[in-house]
């Protein structure tokens, strides 16, 4: 088991990982006022150990899926938290996914002007990504975490333990924010590659789940609100990511970021960015995962939604960060009939 500090300016954060951090969590809760806020998945699963763990608490139970990040949900949980008469030293515990991390923090960050937080995350994408660095936020009007707040959690627990209970869909999901910590940092990604048959082995990943918080926490201490540029990294293979997600569907986020990757990678590539090997690099680790890239028909209906993402600085212009050299990136613009062209390269697949 691991302990990793986070420092940053708006308040410190801990992240304990490992073997035991579901028992470290009931540990630090045990006296406390706490408040759950879970999907009907993980209540399937956990309902009756929370209760019993922590019978005078109350749970929030949302329906499960990405198209319940939203402001419905939101004020669900505000109405409830409410009704449960919580105060500010009440302590607000998301237990779920990035869904239920995402929309409990920001939730969290908003009653009273701000609650205590506490993440639990039980899929592997949240373990390695959503549930560290105080990103919280709803989706709304068709738009990916438009209304949201940085707002860090107190603690954040991550137990192995909750990923015994993960479909391979749910893993897979995971491993495309890990291969893209991977891109991000050479030496986690040399790792990746030397390490690929054990990639959906729980024990190699607990070991990977670490390395991937140590990276995210570094780059969040340097720039918690991402407004020195740093934080952009973390947004690798996520403009088309985001924009295929929301405009198709069915295939989970790290899916649709591993896609996002390989695309924006073959851009880099051809714009002079990165170099063909470098560029070859980072398909491999894709690779690793999403071995054959899926085709899209009509795929320049994607355009409009990339005009959305919020790293953009300009109407007609579409922004993504790329992999330029090992453990380099930068932000590369396109106008949005260039990034079409681009995009068409996904009506052929792989």
């Amino acid at each position: 088991m691991q302990t990793i500090e986070i420092q940053t300016k708006s308040r410190p954060s801990t992240v304990i990982c490992g073997d035991g951090a579901w028992t470290e969590a009931q540990t630090y809760l045990h006296e406390k006022d706490a408040f759950f806020v879970t999907d009907s998945n993980v209540f399937r699963f956990y309902g009756e150990e929370i209760k019993h763990l922590f019978p005078k608490a109350r749970i929030c139970v949302l329906p499960a899926g990405e198209r319940n990040k939203n402001k419905k949900s939101l004020f669900r949980i505000l109405d409830e938290m409410l009704a449960a008469k919580l105060h500010r030293s009440s302590c607000v515990v998301a237990l779920g996914g990035g869904v239920i991390g995402d929309i409990t923090g920001f939730a969290a960050s908003l009653y009273m002007r701000g609650t205590h937080l506490v993440q639990i995350p039980t899929t592997l994408l949240s373990q390695v990504d959503s549930s560290v660095g105080g990103k919280t936020a709803i989706d709304y009007k068709n738009v990916k975490n438009v209304l949201g707040a940085f707002y860090q959690p107190e603690r954040v627990f991550c137990d192995p333990r909750f990923l015994k209970t993960l479909p391979p869909r749910e893993i897979k999901c995971g491993l495309g924010e890990i291969i893209k910590t991977g891109v991000l940092d050479g030496a986690l990604g040399e790792k990746l590659l030397s390490n690929a048959p054990r990639l959906r082995d729980l024990a190699y990943l607990q070991e990977i789940v670490s390395d991937c918080i140590q990276f995210k926490a570094h780059i969040v201490e340097l720039d918690e609100t991402e407004t020195a540029g740093l934080r952009k990294c973390l947004n690798l293979g996520h403009t088309t990511g985001h924009a295929l997600e929301l405009c198709y569907g069915r295939r989970s986020h790290g899916e649709y970021v591993m896609i996002g990757m390989w695309l924006e990678s073959l851009i880099a590539e051809r714009k002079g960015v990165a170099s063909h090997e470098h560029s070859q690099w980072v398909r491999s680790l894709v690779s690793l995962v999403e071995r054959r890239i899926p085709v899209f028909k009509n795929v320049s209906q994607c355009v409009p939604y990339a005009l959305l993402d919020k790293k953009n600085q300009q109407a007609d212009q579409i922004s993504m960060y790329v992999s330029a050299s090992y453990g380099e990136g930068r932000e590369l613009v396109l106008p949005a009939e260039k990034y079409a062209e681009y995009l068409a390269v996904l009506e052929k697949g792989q």
